[in-house]
C-alpha cells in the first residue's frame, strides 16, 4: 500500500487526461487527497500524473476504459491495491458523439457508442466504486453529466439520452445507499472550454454563447471547484441532485 488510508483521502477520477476530468484531479491534488488518474489514453493519464506530483501531489495513473467493464473493474483493484480505500469519485469520462444529425438520422454505430460510454460505462464505474466506498465507511460520488441532462438538445439525440440517464442513475444509487454514508450528485455542466467543445462546428459554438445569459464559456476549474465542494464534509446532506453549472443557462 502507497499511502495509509487514515492519513489521506484517495479520489478517483475518470477522465483524467484532459478536460473537466484534468481540471478536477488537479483540484483534488492541490486540496490534499491522493488521487488516482483513471483514463484510456496513457500518454495523456501519465503526462497529468508526472504534473501533479511535479506540483507536490500524490497521484497514480491507472489504465482504465469505462466502456470495458474488466478495465474499469481492474482500475478499481489497482486503487485498492495501493491505497485500500475510496472517499471521493468524479465520473467525468465521456463522449458527445456525432453532431448536426436529427433523431432520425442518429447512427445506430453513433447511438451504441455514446450510450456504451456515457451511460453504461457510468453504471460500469458505480458497480465497482460502490462496493470499495463501503469498505471504506462512505464517500462522495459526483457523475458528470450535463445541461443535456436536465433539458432537450437537438441535433445530439444520444447523448441527451445518454445524459438523462446518467442523472436517473445517479438519484436511483443516492436513494439506495444514504444511510450507508454513500453521497450520489450529478453535476450538469453547460458549455464548458474544454477540447471537447473546442471541436464544435464554430456556427454551433457561436450560437450556444449567444444563447447563453453569461455570455462566455465556462471553465474547467469552475466545475472542478463544484465538485470538489460536494465531496466536502459542508456537502454532507447534497445527495441525489443534478446541479447545473451553466451560467444560468437553464434558469430560462
Amino acid at each position: 500500500m502507497m499511502t495509509n488510508g487514515a492519513e489521506r483521502r484517495i479520489a478517483f477520477v475518470t477522465g483524467a487526461g484532459s478536460g473537466l476530468g484534468r481540471a478536477t484531479a488537479t483540484a483534488f491534488a492541490a486540496r490534499g487527497y491522493a488521487t488516482v488518474l483513471a483514463d484510456r489514453d496513457a500518454a495523456s493519464g501519465r503526462q497529468v500524473e508526472a504534473a501533479l506530483r511535479q506540483a507536490g501531489g500524490e497521484a497514480l495513473f491507472v489504465s482504465c476504459d469505462v466502456a470495458d467493464d474488466a478495465s474499469v473493474r481492474a482500475a478499481l483493484a489497482e486503487t485498492e491495491a495501493a491505497y485500500g480505500r475510496l472517499d471521493a469519485v468524479f465520473n467525468a469520462a465521456g463522449i458527445d458523439g456525432e453532431h448536426g444529425r436529427m433523431t432520425a438520422d442518429c447512427t445506430l454505430e453513433n447511438w451504441n457508442r455514446v450510450l456504451s460510454v456515457d451511460l453504461t460505462g457510468m453504471f460500469h464505474c458505480l458497480r465497482h466504486q460502490i462496493p470499495l466506498m463501503l469498505k471504506s465507511g462512505g464517500g462522495s460520488i459526483v457523475n458528470c453529466a450535463s445541461v443535456a441532462g436536465i433539458r432537450g438538445a437537438p441535433s445530439f439525440a444520444a447523448y441527451t439520452a445518454a445524459k438523462h440517464g446518467v442523472v436517473g442513475l445517479t438519484r436511483a444509487a443516492a436513494l439506495e445507499y444514504a444511510r450507508q454514508d454513500i453521497r450520489v450528485n450529478a453535476i450538469c455542466p453547460g458549455t464548458i472550454d474544454t477540447p471537447m467543445n473546442q471541436q464544435l462546428d464554430p456556427v454551433l459554438l457561436k450560437s450556444l454563447l449567444d444563447s447563453s445569459p453569461a455570455g462566455r464559456l465556462g471553465r474547467p476549474e469552475e466545475i472542478a471547484a463544484t465538485v470538489l465542494w460536494l465531496c466536502d464534509a459542508g456537502a454532507a446532506f447534497v445527495s441525489g441532485q443534478a446541479i447545473a453549472v451553466d451560467g444560468a443557462w437553464t434558469a430560462r
